[in-house]
């Protein structure tokens, strides 16, 4: 008799509709259908690259010899202009001692959940919200609780909501800013709110900031500079604003007046040294990019919004369908406002296999995503165009018949 080895239950339960979606559209492509794929927020797929000095610092790198094991920590060049960086864009007062270098934000976060989680812990996230924030709070036996953004005001967290989710379980406060997937930008007030909410009750508050220069209207601002003694652990990275999504590469530091993140350090750091170390040579374009020109994304900006802005006009043209105007990142998150469909999920397979457009479903981002959808304006005007003539003509008919 053939027994059937099971998979972990925890690892069952993770879902990623961002990647998930695409297994229907490779379908279609293998019969030879032409799918365009707004699904994923990667910008070096379209007309994006890293600028010409990190790359050129990758390549040095590897021919330099520099393909060893590096310090857990991250290499201490990396970990000093990171200082640099954020003293300059956020004005926080931290050392090389409190940055830890990581295979993107997602390893941070994957970092700080097992540091922070025991099990029946919860984190409260906003909602809509990135998958893995849920998907990896489950997998470290916690519970992500939503906390509800108010579409009519641009996704603003609704505070009051925030404040009653929290329980004596609660351990953190995460902040996604700007927003995947709203393109919310939040404002001071909202900010210094959700760091006074999160002094009440003791809690630290985790700060994803890796769209914090890709702003349209406004400025982005980090919870860093403006807390006094409420611990906040802010995570970047290389992959948006560095256009280096592949490289895998990002970093978390602490701000921690009151070394109330002590224990929570210790456990990172030993988490750390189990995985051994980031990319090595990767690091070295870490360097380069985060002391180099960034002149390269005042021409980035210029594009992106110009496919924000017509991407907004075509979509509020198309009947049964509204939507707000994101202020950061490259997504936009529409309403369905009218159509046959039972869920956002069956909406997004129907335009999949009649139109041929890739959306990701809202309810993949949680509770308060459902009847949305997320769309990715990252490809040139004449893609996004031809996408939204086809989703338009698919609407029209959908709603006649």
């Amino acid at each position: 008799m053939t027994l059937m080895i099971r998979a972990s239950k925890r690892a069952l339960s993770i879902e990623y509709a961002i990647r998930d979606v695409v297994l229907p559209a490779r379908e279609l492509e293998k019969k030879g259908i032409k799918v365009i794929r707004l699904n994923i927020g990667d910008p070096v797929k379209f007309d994006f690259q890293p600028p010409e000095h990190m790359k050129e610092a990758y390549c040095r790198a590897i021919q330099e010899g520099h393909n060893y094991y590096g310090d857990s920590e991250g290499l201490i060049e990396l970990r000093e202009a990171i200082v640099k960086r954020e003293k300059e864009k956020n004005g926080v007062d931290i050392t090389p001692d409190d940055v830890r270098v990581t295979a993107a934000v997602t390893e941070a976060l994957q970092l700080i959940f097992g540091a922070l989680l025991d099990p029946g812990d919860e984190i409260l996230i906003p909602g809509p919200s990135y998958p893995p924030y849920t998907g990896l709070v489950k997998f470290y036996g916690g519970k992500p609780v939503e906390y509800r953004t108010i579409e009519e005001e641009g996704w603003q967290p609704d505070i009051d909501d925030l404040r009653k989710k929290i329980s004596e379980r609660t351990k953190a406060i995460a902040v996604i800013n700007p927003n995947n997937p709203t393109g919310a930008l939040y404002d001071k007030k909202t900010i210094e709110e959700i760091i006074n909410v999160a002094g009440e009750h003791d809690l630290v508050v985790l700060s994803d900031e890796i769209y914090d220069l890709m702003t349209y209207e406004g400025k982005h601002i980090s919870p860093g500079s403006l807390t006094k003694d409420v611990p906040v652990i802010v995570m970047n990275g290389l992959s948006k604003v560095y256009f280096a999504t592949g490289w895998r590469l990002g970093y978390m530091y602490f701000v921690d007046p009151e070394g109330k993140l002590s224990e929570v350090r210790e456990a990172i750091d030993k988490l750390a040294r189990i995985r051994i170390c980031p990319n090595t040579p990767g690091q070295f374009a870490a360097i380069a990019g985060l002391t180099g020109s960034m002149d390269y994304l005042k021409e980035y900006m210029k594009k992106l919004k110009e496919r924000r802005d017509f991407i907004y006009k075509r979509l509020n043209e198309i009947p049964g369908i509204s939507t707000t105007k994101p202020q950061g990142a490259f997504y936009i998150f529409p309403r369905i406002e009218e159509g046959p469909w039972k869920s956002d999920k069956e909406f997004v397979l129907d335009v999949l296999h009649n139109a041929h457009v890739l959306f990701v479903h809202g309810s993949g981002f949680g509770e308060y995503g459902k009847g949305h959808f997320r769309i990715v304006f990252l490809p040139p005007i004449e893609i996004l165009e031809e996408a939204m003539d086809r989703f338009e003509k698919f609407m029209r008919e959908r709603l006649s018949s």
